[in-house]
């Protein structure tokens, strides 16, 4: 049915009716950030750090590994292969990712 008073759109300003539309595109971002609260690094016991200082003297280049580990007060997991491990830099690299062995939590072999 076509309208009498207006003329018919054209196809190519019809689709961008369709677009998706933020009238605060930053709003998401600043929600996001407060939804995040840095949790404190948590302390290894003597048992978890003499089992973790174990497990990283296993790690090799090339092999598999998991590593859970805090970065800006957020834990992370990555699983991945071992590209580096620079013990008098003291961190480790699985693929791109650095990971200083402060961050460290947990780490072992995944093969």
């Amino acid at each position: 049915m076509e309208s009498k008073t207006r003329p018919k759109m054209p196809l190519s300003q019809r689709a961008k009716q369709f677009l998706p539309f933020s009238a605060l595109p930053e709003l998401a971002e600043a929600l996001a950030r407060q939804e995040h609260v840095p949790a404190p690094r948590p302390e290894l016991t003597e048992d978890a750090a003499g089992e973790l200082n174990r497990n990283m003297e296993n790690l090799r280049r090339g092999s598999m590994a998991q590593v859970v580990y805090v970065r800006a007060g957020e834990t992370i997991k990555i699983t991945g292969m071992v590209s580096r491990v620079d013990k008098t830099s003291r961190f480790l690299q699985i693929v791109d990712t650095k990971i200083s062995f402060d961050e460290i939590l947990w780490a072992c072999s995944a093969s």
